[in-house]
């Protein structure tokens, strides 16, 4: 009973602790960090009036230019006019390899690096802000990140492909079991460059879904395939299946193959059970001079609005309750009712190291 008289005393205490901090940084220039984790009501009207003074912010992103970066960073700047939202694309690579460079130079200009593999070469390099936001506190445990360096963006499905002129849709193969029978050897095709490839990932997901021992067996048989090493990109592989040059295309973007089908290439997808997912995601730097701006665009990107403009885009939004376009569901495990195994970016990047090792092993 105690306890529960004091208790509207402690709530204002609180209360009046929460001004006097709000106060106190007002007084100060407030740190990226402060900035990046600020809670409470007036959360959005600081990162407002702090935007409003900085001007300015940059993306680095790895979504495709035309296709979804400049329309999603269009629309920001119609709802903030007072912000010039900037942006540049290029493969994720690239953009650690940019934001490594910038934060050793001490010059950083991308404050918000978007994409697919980026958070954790960057977090474990030091370079990352860990940030709060209210737009993805309901998300699944496997599109936030518990420590706070990164946030997904938008989901990802692969699979394989195949040619439609020289193979019938039941003819094609429909397990990972399937690829190991010898009428596929020496058709078989995907991104093959040890580090980089599409490769590289599917060896992790081997490892993933089925262990160490079983994993290492199953690509031992599938090395006798004497799968075709490309060094282009997953998307430049389903080009070449759709010139015949390449049968079957392994672990690529599914939604590749299905728009590219859409529009009549001779190509289709066929996700392989389990579907292996992953997300590309949104991360912030800890050498940014533009905390208010970057943060206020890191909740637009999770809204429901900026996540609709993903989905027109032909995206798969992270956002739970944003359908995908009906004619992709199909390739979207928890639409077309298949299994769904979640590579995270923690995962890949701990099992690294021992997946290039068995891409040279078998596959080089």
């Amino acid at each position: 009973m105690q306890i529960m008289r004091r208790a509207p005393g402690l709530a204002a205490a609180a209360a009046v602790a929460a001004l006097t901090q709000a106060s106190s940084m007002n007084a100060r220039a407030a740190s990226v960090a402060e900035i990046a984790n600020l809670a409470g009501a007036d959360r959005g009207q600081i990162l407002l009036e702090g935007a409003r003074k900085e001007g300015k912010f940059t993306i680095y992103s790895a979504m495709i230019d035309d296709q979804a970066l400049r329309p999603v960073t269009e629309a920001f700047k119609r709802k903030y006019p007072f912000i010039d939202a900037q942006y540049w694309r290029a493969d994720s690579r690239d953009l650690v390899n940019k934001a490594l460079a910038e934060a050793r130079a001490r010059a950083v200009t991308g404050d918000v690096i978007e994409g697919g593999g980026v958070s954790q070469p960057l977090a474990r390099a030091g370079v990352l802000q860990s940030f709060k936001t209210p737009g993805n506190a309901e998300w699944a445990g496997d599109l936030r990140d518990n420590q706070g360096f990164w946030a997904a963006t938008r989901l990802s499905y692969f699979g394989a492909a195949y040619n439609t002129r020289d193979l019938k849709a039941d003819d094609a193969p429909k397990t990972y079991d399937d690829l190991l029978e010898p009428k596929w050897r020496g058709k078989m095709c995907w991104t093959g460059p040890a580090e980089t490839g599409s490769g590289l990932m599917f060896i992790t997901f081997m490892r993933l879904v089925r262990g160490e021992e079983r994993a290492e067996a199953y690509l031992r048989k599938l090395s006798e395939q004497k799968i075709v090493n490309y060094t282009a990109s997953p998307r430049e592989v389903v080009n070449k299946v759709m010139a015949g040059e390449c049968l079957i295309s392994l672990n690529i973007f599914l939604h590749h193959a299905v728009i590219s089908q859409q529009k009549g290439a001779s190509v289709a997808a066929r996700p392989l059970e389990p579907v292996a997912a992953n997300a590309s995601v949104a991360t912030l730097a800890k050498g940014t001079q533009n905390p208010h701006a970057a943060m206020l665009f890191i909740d637009y990107l999770l809204s429901k609005e900026a996540q609709q403009v993903l989905e027109k885009a032909d995206y798969f939004p992270a956002h739970p309750d944003i359908a995908p376009q009906p004619g992709l569901a199909h390739i979207v495990p928890k639409s077309a009712g298949l299994e769904q195994r979640f590579l995270t970016e923690e995962f890949m990047f701990s099992a690294r190291a021992k997946s290039i090792e068995l891409q040279k092993k078998y596959f080089q």
